[in-house]
């Protein structure tokens, strides 16, 4: 295939008449490529374009730690502008599948022939269909990587308690295999009313008894559950040592409580997160999913985030697709944490609105440049490096609240940005 060949072959050119046409060969170059080699890097400025005259290259995007595959362009096929159109950094790699030939389009080439309508046409058309393609394999992406972060988290979330049960249960036969050996006696009076000790008040008490119960653990257990030297000491020594030998089994299982009650609320936040077994709408209020997005993301807010809630009282609840809120609240907390490095104050507010609500989530990162805003809410645009996110988010983000009949702003300095959402009581009828 000549280069004329290609151009005509491609959707953009092929209206082209044949004077026109040359004169875009003329001011077009052709380069080769070996297989392997890349021909655009995401992240880049656009200055050209390229039809593919021989072989193929393909097209993919950086996500996460991974590379998505977005196309397979052979003869006739055209990459690279998009970002020529809009005048934007690459938003995908282009790389040699084949041994390839393709003709180098500079950006003004471009331009000479778009005073056409049925070029300008055609380019429109092709923009969309790509736009659609891409963005949509990139959902599916998106979904699978925020379900991968959800997952990891929630793995580490429930290996904390799931291993204090483990360790509980462990100490728990062993505290109970002691007291069991032992006669319980058949008086046995309860301890003293408990009051709260400090931790040297504590301390000074277990040392207390040391001449009275020699084990320190079963000395900790005891005070624990309010027994004091002074009242032991009234006791005969076969039931104060029953008494120490049970403290701990007492004190486990408080421990076993705790930690399957700390399982039971992580489950119970999933549950409610994803609105599992429940119709697609319904009454929601905003302020639950919030806080369960929060415990959902609480491995991402351990290290320096402090949270800030300012729920108003008066609140409604709102008609809504709860789990499709819930992601619009995990992008803009997630995002937030993404923006202040880890370590800064989120604020998360919520007030009424009318019949509906306004929730604003906010970070004291270092901000939003104005160049960006303006496109915030786009496909593929992005604050974060290539890789590092698809720029899918606050689009998505930006479409669940529209089909809510919300709307969503930003407002950005140095040291503070709010994402601002605004809903009505119930959504548009569909």
């Amino acid at each position: 295939m000549t280069p004329a060949e290609a151009l005509r072959a491609s959707q953009l050119f092929a209206h082209l008449p044949d004077d026109e046409l040359a004169r875009l060969v003329d001011m077009s170059e052709l380069i080769r490529l070996r297989e392997g080699e890349r021909l655009l890097t995401e992240g880049t400025e656009a200055h050209e374009f390229f039809v593919i005259v021989e072989g193929e290259v393909s097209v993919t995007k950086r996500s996460g730690e991974g590379d998505v595959p977005i196309a397979v362009v052979g003869p006739g096929g055209i990459v690279g502008e998009m970002a020529v159109i809009e005048r934007r950094a690459r938003n995908a790699s282009v790389t040699a599948r084949t041994d390839v030939t393709v003709l180098r389009v500079p950006s003004d080439a471009l331009t000479s022939v778009l005073d056409r309508p049925d070029t300008a046409l055609a380019i429109l058309r092709t923009v969309m269909a790509r736009l659609r393609s891409t963005e949509g394999l990139l959902r599916e992406r998106e979904k699978l990587a925020a379900l991968g972060t959800l997952s990891a988290g929630l793995a580490h979330e429930l290996n904390n308690p799931a291993a204090a049960v483990r360790r509980s249960a462990d100490a728990l036969r062993d505290a109970l295999a002691a007291r069991d050996a032992m006669t319980k006696p058949e008086d046995i009076p309860p301890p003293p009313a408990r009051r709260t000790l400090s931790a040297l008040e504590r301390a000074d008490t277990v040392d207390a008894l040391a001449g009275v119960v020699p084990d320190p653990g079963g000395a900790a257990a005891v005070v624990d559950i309010g027994w004091t030297a002074q009242a032991l000491r009234t006791l005969p020594a076969e039931t104060v040592a029953w008494l120490a030998a049970d403290a701990p089994v007492s004190e486990l299982l408080g421990e076993l409580r705790l930690a399957s009650g700390r399982i039971s609320e992580i489950v119970d936040a999933v549950k409610g997160y994803a609105y599992l077994d429940r119709a697609r709408v319904q009454r929601v209020d905003v302020r639950i999913g919030l806080e369960q997005t929060l415990v959902i993301l609480r491995h991402r807010l351990k290290e320096g985030v402090e949270v800030r809630r300012e729920f108003a009282d008066d609140l409604p609840e709102i008609e809504a697709a709860g789990s499709e809120l819930n992601q619009v609240w995990t992008n803009l907390i997630d995002n937030a944490v993404d923006a202040m490095g880890g370590s800064g104050t989120l604020t998360l507010r919520a007030e009424r609105e009318g019949d509906g609500v306004r929730v604003w989530v906010c970070d004291t990162g270092s901000g939003i440049a104005e160049s960006i805003r303006e496109r915030l809410f786009e496909p593929f645009a992005t604050t974060k490096p290539p890789g590092s996110g698809t720029g899918l988010g606050l689009h998505i983000s930006h479409s669940v609240v529209e089909r809510h009949g919300g709307r969503i702003e930003v407002e950005s300095r140095p040291s503070r940005t709010c994402f601002i959402v605004t809903l009505p009581g119930r959504p548009p009828v569909a």
